[in-house]
């Protein structure tokens, strides 16, 4: 097994800097946000987020064309779009909610969330953990350990 001390090689094809080289500009995040939310159409994102049109235009052209987002025709003309997630997009789920998650635990707002999650299944408030897809336990930074994939670059030992 190949030591933490001894992954520098990961930074060749490193998955987190390659992610955030897509999104993780400020707007990306928040306009992911708000379609998670149900809101998909452009003058509403613009207005829920008092982003630039010219701004909001370029996430998410970038986000359509990476393959987050697919630009969905829809009135009677076809003339107006609104942009919908793809399986890709919804795989981001998690992070957005582990950030807000974050955000409520370590930069409170003195009223509490601004927004809670209620799972539908069971009709509780529900808070994201990350769990062992063999054991089921939570995952932590304390109780992983990182080794070298398949997709490594180094010489494994």
């Amino acid at each position: 097994m190949t030591s933490p001390d001894n992954l520098s090689h990961r930074f060749e094809v490193e998955s987190v800097e390659r992610t955030l080289a897509l999104v993780g500009e400020r707007w990306t995040f928040v306009i992911l946000r708000e379609i998670f939310l149900g809101v998909r159409r452009f003058g509403q994102i613009a207005r829920n987020l008092n982003i630039p049109r010219p701004t909001l235009a370029a996430r998410l052209r970038s986000l359509v064309e990476n393959g987050l987002l697919v630009k969905v025709p829809y009135g009677q003309n076809g003339e107006r779009f609104e942009y919908r997630l793809t399986d890709s997009g919804r795989d981001l789920f998690p992070a957005v909610v582990t950030l807000m998650q974050w955000g409520d635990k370590h930069l409170p707002v003195p009223q509490g969330p601004p927004l809670v999650l209620r799972h539908k299944l069971c009709g509780h408030l529900a808070e994201a953990r990350l769990v062992c897809n063999h054991c089921n336990e939570e995952l932590t930074a304390r109780n992983v350990t990182p080794e070298p994939g398949s997709g490594f670059g180094g010489a494994q030992e």
